[in-house]
């Protein structure tokens, strides 16, 4: 499936403190016809100057830098230009690394390892407005989320009413407040209160861990990839 939209490529910029990782992302993002690279950066501070000026759709964003690191910039970013989505490549997989960046509105968390083909993928599905997260990432969110249960001692979640189940179901597949209102013809007042009873009832603090706990669980179906 091709990324363009519009009859144009997705625009990424590379935001990385190493050279050579910036040069072999370069390489191999240029062979891929839909995929355009606009820009790079070396720290947080320089990647929000590139996006304010070159309004990416995708930023490959490394955590630690000098000076911003990447959670701070992906913060900063996500509140800024919510239209740029920011997908997260690093080496670090522990809860500490990864709940902060999400928190901060990344919508993708991917590990340095990953395939080439399944980053292109990745950079494809978030530039729909879907989640992308490494295998190990996902994992580590629901060791948090079982964490937080046994703390509580409580009993296992609510059950979800039929309409909760599809606004959980179109929030897994990265649907916005608005796009899940216009598909189940309600109103998107009534999406976040069924989000909100969603998250309650789940035990989980955010969509992204929400989606993740779903797809765990099986309360949903989970996304092509290549769809």
């Amino acid at each position: 499936m091709t990324g363009k939209r519009n009859g144009r490529p997705i625009t990424v910029l590379l935001v990385d403190d190493h050279v050579v990782v910036l040069r072999g992302l370069r390489f191999f993002l240029e062979t891929e016809e839909e995929i355009e690279v606009v820009g790079e950066a070396r720290d947080g501070r320089s990647a929000l100057e590139q996006v304010a000026r070159l309004k990416p759709d995708v930023v490959l964003m490394d955590l630690v830098m000098p000076g911003m690191d990447g959670v701070q910039a992906t913060r900063e970013v996500t509140q800024a230009f919510p239209e740029t989505k920011v997908i997260v490549l690093t080496s670090f997989s522990e809860q500490d690394r990864v709940v902060p960046a999400i928190q901060a509105g990344a919508a993708g968390y991917l590990l340095k390892d990953v395939a080439p083909d399944v980053l292109v993928e990745a950079i494809r599905a978030v530039h729909r407005g879907e989640v992308r997260l490494h295998p190990r990432v996902a994992e580590a969110l629901m060791v948090q989320v079982g964490q937080r249960k046994d703390a509580g001692g409580g009993p296992g979640p609510t059950p979800l009413t039929p309409r909760e189940l599809e606004v959980l179901t179109l929030v897994t597949h990265g649907r916005s407040n608005k796009e899940i209102a216009a598909e189940l013809c309600i109103t998107e007042t009534t999406v976040k209160s069924h989000v909100s009873n969603i998250l309650s009832k789940l035990g989980v603090q955010d969509r992204t861990q929400a989606a993740v706990y779903a797809l765990k669980h099986g309360l949903v179906a989970e996304p092509a990839w290549d769809e």
